[in-house]
């Protein structure tokens, strides 16, 4: 079964036996970041550094001044990783170590490039501005991820790419301090808190047949209650009750499987907005995303020789915000070569991810519906990669000592490769683990 652990540049820049230390593990391929966001990283084994703060958002490579002349959006270049190319110098070691390397770039998010450009960015229905989230609607964002994919992607020594946060980036974000955890979220309520009403969205959602303002008011209305009611108690002044962070919907039964229900999530959304002000603002999103996704995707296409496979990391419901961003499933598949999902958790949570791509995918439009049983027409579309993505550091909640078990779950589920998050982050004994999994799996 084939395996890519992820790796970051200055896990191998600067440590001559970092490369043959995760080639003895069985690895035989690794996703290195070439565009990544800002970080703190443990880095437990090198020999000069134990924590590399990456202050911004930034690429690993000298980018072409020539792509970029002209553009108010470009890419930051770093400082904390030795040289001008360190994407470039851990790729040739890695090779030199018979380690293949595919590129990992992250695009839709970037909290430099938010603070520095603050009309690029989402904004909410309160009119909040997410810096670490450029708007994927509005054209200038648009033509800068496009452009950032091509370049980041198709790197010398890179036989492939991962894109993340190819969509829409939304509340939820590992910011430092965060202190937004006193009022609980569900999934649905961390959807309205993600609905961008920067001007380019209002304008779409009025062609689409409702007004901005209108829109907007039915967002705040809709989360009122949430901020008024005890997170530790019944919701107050909601008859009936309502799940944990929904006001006004009725309690019941999830109808999936998994972290936060994805069908139970739109359910919820539609009831609180109505679900024809819940399906235009859908419209008006998955629109973005998609044409996103296509276009960065035929990009990355252009700039590379053939064979580069380019998948995206992907959550099977579209409505999703995040690194691993929401898509159509079949849509993605006529120009993808695939997908990485998030696989960390138990059995119901790997499957609730899995079993959408490797089943039989809904067809195009049946979005809200992701997870349900698959339609027939949908029956015939294969996904080429189905990547399971566990961590395998245990500090970050991964199970390093339950990889073959959980490895093979995954693959009954239908998943093709396994990635492994992270292996410049996990511990001595947890990458002994892991390579003891492998050797159990004949992972290579």
């Amino acid at each position: 079964m084939r395996t890519a652990a992820f790796l970051y540049p200055w896990d191998v820049v600067g440590d001559p036996a970092a490369a043959e230390r995760l080639a003895g593990l069985g690895v035989r391929q690794v996703s290195l970041a070439s565009a990544y966001h800002s970080t703190r990283a443990l880095t437990p084994r090198h020999p000069h550094h134990r924590i590399v703060t990456a202050r911004h958002a930034a690429v690993y490579y000298p980018p072409d001044p020539a792509r970029w002349a002209g553009r108010e959006l470009r890419p930051y270049v770093q400082d904390w990783t030795a040289g001008p190319d360190a994407f470039g110098a851990a790729a040739r070691a890695l090779a030199d170590a018979g380690v293949e390397v595919h590129s990992w770039v992250v695009l839709a998010h970037n909290s430099r490039l938010g603070a520095e450009h603050p009309t690029a960015v989402v904004r909410n229905a309160y009119g909040d501005p997410y810096p670490w989230a450029p708007c994927i609607a509005r054209p200038e964002v648009r033509a800068y991820l496009v452009a950032l994919a091509a370049e980041a992607a198709v790197r010398p020594g890179a036989r492939g790419s991962e894109l993340e946060s190819c969509g829409w980036y939304g509340l939820a974000h590992l910011h430092a301090h965060d202190k937004i955890g006193g009022v609980p979220l569900s999934g649905a309520a961390q959807y309205l808190m993600s609905v961008c009403f920067c001007s380019v969205c209002a304008h779409g959602y009025g062609e689409l047949g409702i007004p901005a303002a209108e829109l907007r008011a039915a967002v705040v209305r809709a989360m009122e209650p949430l901020w008024t009611a005890d997170p530790g108690g019944p919701e107050r002044g909601v008859p009936g009750g309502s799940e944990r962070g929904l006001p006004g919907v009725p309690s019941g039964p999830e109808p999936d499987k998994g972290p936060g229900g994805r069908r139970g999530e739109w359910a919820a959304v539609e009831a609180l907005l109505g679900a024809e002000p819940a399906g235009l603002l859908r419209a008006w999103r998955d629109r973005a995303a998609r044409t996103l996704q296509r276009t960065a995707v035929r990009a990355v296409r252009d700039a590379a020789a053939d064979g580069f496979r380019v998948l995206l990391h992907a959550d099977p419901a579209a409505h999703r915000c995040g690194a691993n961003a929401g898509v159509d499933l079949v849509d993605l598949l006529a120009h993808a070569d695939g997908v990485v999902l998030p696989c960390t958790g138990d059995a119901a949570a790997r499957a609730a991810v899995l079993e959408p791509f490797t089943g039989r995918p809904r067809g195009a439009g049946a979005g809200p519906d992701a997870g349900a049983a698959p339609s027939a027409e949908a029956a015939a579309v294969a996904v080429p990669t189905v990547a399971a993505n566990l961590t395998v550091v245990s500090g970050m909640g991964g199970s390093p000592r339950t990889l073959a078990a959980d490895a093979a779950h995954a693959a009954s589920l239908g998943a093709t490769e396994l990635r492994l998050y992270h292996a410049g982050l996990a511990s001595d004994g947890d990458l002994a683990a892991v390579g003891d999994a492998l050797r159990e799996i004949g992972c290579g």
